[in-house]
């Protein structure tokens, strides 16, 4: 890193809340939301135990980048690497001046022609470790507390007796393209799945899932025969499924999103952001969200699930249009898993809900939000979806709620891992 990133960095580690970046790794206890130091004891492995395999959600897998490219948009910009670099989570990047660079790097170029997104160009991307957890526990290679993720769950099924690498595996993808390559992912995911299975003695997989994981996971279940789940799949946990999609994408799209970084303008992370498929997946549903109730409030005009076409022209923005129509149907009727289902999710938390611009504030200042119930990201309407399958499947559909667990930190609430161990540790009887 250059002494002048070194620099910025140090403005923001001084400038930023400390607990930002350096709060002790903590779970939270019930709905309380009580802290308790994470308590390392060694327990008897149970007689039984399914193989689990983790599949995170948006901005849930590492990300690295190789780069050779002929233009950036600053001097201090890297436009050439010799290898591959920590791009995401990297939080020496996030910080002002340097985050263009990597916004840059970030961001997809979209080709009308054909409807696909890649990678911009002289960026070459990929993601690690696919099959191991690391990179699903942490977000951060430097495991700075702000980019824990799944390791609360991996590291109490660690102490239950789990194996990293053996019976706890990671799926991670590349959020951003989701659900444009599936094509790729999915075959990944069946060898991954099958893999376990055998390394396992034959033991069916329980599939954990957080956020847009739970609806990639769906979409993935929905592509296999019914005889391929039945064989290989014990269950899936969705932690915090936005079934319907979620209210706050439309802020994202119109004056985007400074992901809770106050430092950060959201309008310089706006481009990548709406670059992604998986912003345009993520848009609510009118299965799930009310067609008549406005979910956008503007001097001109208001704009519901059913208006997204008027949405992305006013906007100015017509690849956002195209990426929705491709992707809506994908998951829009929400046909069921056809395997037995826990969905858990919190709830009474203040969430995004409606959003109303001034004249002067569409569409590039921030919006008053108003609020309504779910866990801080995901609307309730829409993390309810689930319980539709209980009238349109055999399986059993599990339903949970967690009063006061938010949408990152229900990955450490400590109710939720014991849910996790005592489905995991159940005998499977309906093994083939």
């Amino acid at each position: 890193m250059t002494g002048f990133r070194r620099r910025l960095l140090l403005f923001f580690l001084l400038v930023a809340p400390p607990t930002l970046l350096y709060a002790k790794p903590t779970v939270w206890e019930g709905g309380n939301n009580k802290h308790v130091q994470v308590k390392k004891q060694q327990q008897q492995p149970a007689p039984y135990r399914s193989p689990v395999v983790l599949i995170p959600g948006d901005g849930g897998s590492q990300l690295e980048a190789k780069l050779n490219k002929s233009s950036s948009p600053h001097y201090f910009c890297d436009k050439t690497t010799d290898d591959y670099f920590d791009l995401w989570l990297n939080i020496e990047l996030l910080v002002p001046y340097v985050l263009d660079c990597w916004v840059d790097n970030m961001k997809l170029l979209y080709h009308k022609e054909n409807n696909t997104v890649t990678n911009n160009v002289g960026v070459d991307i990929r993601v690690p470790g696919f099959g191991d957890t690391e990179t699903v526990e942490w977000l951060d290679v430097s495991h700075a507390s702000i980019s824990s993720y799944f390791t609360h769950i991996a590291e109490a099924l660690v102490q239950a007796g789990y194996t990293r690498g053996v019976d706890i595996r990671g799926a991670p993808y590349d959020f951003r393209m989701s659900p444009y390559r599936r094509d790729v992912d999915f075959p990944m995911f069946k060898q991954l799945i099958e893999e376990t299975y055998y390394k396992n003695s034959h033991s069916r997989v329980v599939l954990v899932t957080h956020s847009m994981g739970g609806p990639y996971a769906l979409l993935f279940l929905n592509s296999m025969e019914q005889g391929w789940k039945d064989k290989f799949v014990k269950s899936i946990i969705a932690l915090a499924g936005p079934w319907g999609g979620a209210a706050k994408t439309m802020r994202l799209y119109i004056s985007g999103d400074n992901l809770g970084i106050y430092v950060v303008n959201p309008l310089v992370l706006r481009p990548e952001q709406r670059s992604f498929p998986s912003s345009a997946w993520m848009m609510p549903y009118p299965s799930l969200f009310n067609p008549n109730e406005p979910l956008v409030f503007t001097p001109d005009r208001n704009y519901t699930v059913r208006d997204y076409a008027a949405f992305f022209q006013d906007l100015e923005y017509e690849q956002g249009w195209m990426m929705r129509r491709e992707t809506e149907g994908l998951i829009s009727d929400l046909t069921p898993p056809g395997v037995t289902v826990h969905c858990l999710h919190g709830n009474k938390v203040k969430t995004p809900y409606q959003f109303s611009y001034t004249a002067k504030e569409f569409p590039d200042l921030q919006p008053t939000t108003i609020y309504g119930d779910g866990d801080g990201t995901v609307n309730l309407n829409s993390a309810r979806g689930c319980l539709r399958w209980r009238e349109q499947q055999k399986q059993p559909v599990f339903y949970q709620t967690f009063e006061g667990a938010e949408h990152m930190k229900i990955l450490a609430n400590l109710t939720v891992i014991e849910y996790i161990k005592d489905v995991v540790f159940s005998p499977d009887v309906g093994e083939l």
